[in-house]
């Protein structure tokens, strides 16, 4: 069984959900130490002189494990995310359906980061068409080493075969998986270009730009510029 492992992320982009769909198992690495101002509660969102943030205001402590980091209720970010969508996105050809389920999501009261993230991810999912399940770290009882954990994980849920993401050769240790008798493999993910609604194209944004322009076909975009591992499509 082939797995991926990544820490979450709030409204992900297009090579996180193709590392999922290329897994048989996906686990979120929700019990490792959040890292302000990266991806785990922001991302970015098409607009007309190119991207812009949406990010999720948070509480935390250093040290403290994405799982137990709070939203910061101080501010409406929800409805300024929900005003930027609906406006940035106004002329989208599949708007409607794609705001009908981000609403019910904002409509929520979230605590934790984790919770609103796990959701976000479950929904784009669905609404994709990608089946891979999903398990969470921190219902298991893992190593606090980096790349032990990883292996710990793959040892947990039976994987013969680890799919690391690009930038795995910058924290992993690739002799300690070879003495687990795990096999690696790298994500190789070239991004899909399709019609946003604006020009010109701007890749690595959420992947909401793509299922708000192109809908149903949003996994075949997603699978298209593929060189292996076709046989999930």
């Amino acid at each position: 069984m082939r797995i991926a492992i990544h820490q979450p992320q709030f409204l992900p982009w297009l090579g996180y959900l193709d590392k999922i769909d290329r897994a048989e198992l996906f686990v979120v690495l929700d019990s490792v130490q959040f890292k302000k101002n990266e991806w785990q509660n922001r991302n970015r969102i098409r607009i007309a002189q190119g991207w812009q943030w949406a990010t999720v205001p948070v509480l935390h402590d250093f040290g403290q494990h994405i799982k137990d980091v709070r939203i910061n209720q101080t501010t409406d970010w929800r409805a300024k995310h929900l005003k930027a969508l609906e406006m940035h996105y106004a002329q989208a050809a599949h708007r409607e359906p794609v705001m009908a389920g981000l609403r019910a999501i904002y409509a929520q009261a979230w605590d934790r980061l984790a919770d609103l993230n796990m959701a976000v991810l479950r929904w784009l999912l669905g609404e994709f068409g990608i089946k891979t399940p999903v398990r969470l770290s921190s219902d298991m009882q893992l190593p606090e080493e980096p790349t032990e954990r990883l292996i710990g994980i793959c040892r947990t849920v039976g994987a013969t075969s680890y799919l690391a993401g690009a930038g795995a050769k910058g924290y992993m240790d690739f002799k300690k998986f070879e003495a687990a008798g795990i096999p690696v493999e790298v994500q190789e993910f070239q991004h899909p270009v399709y019609r946003q609604c604006y020009e010109p194209f701007v890749p690595g944004l959420s992947a909401i730009d793509l299922l708000l322009t192109c809908g149903g076909q949003s996994l075949h975009s997603l699978r298209s510029t593929r060189t292996e591992g076709r046989e999930r499509g």
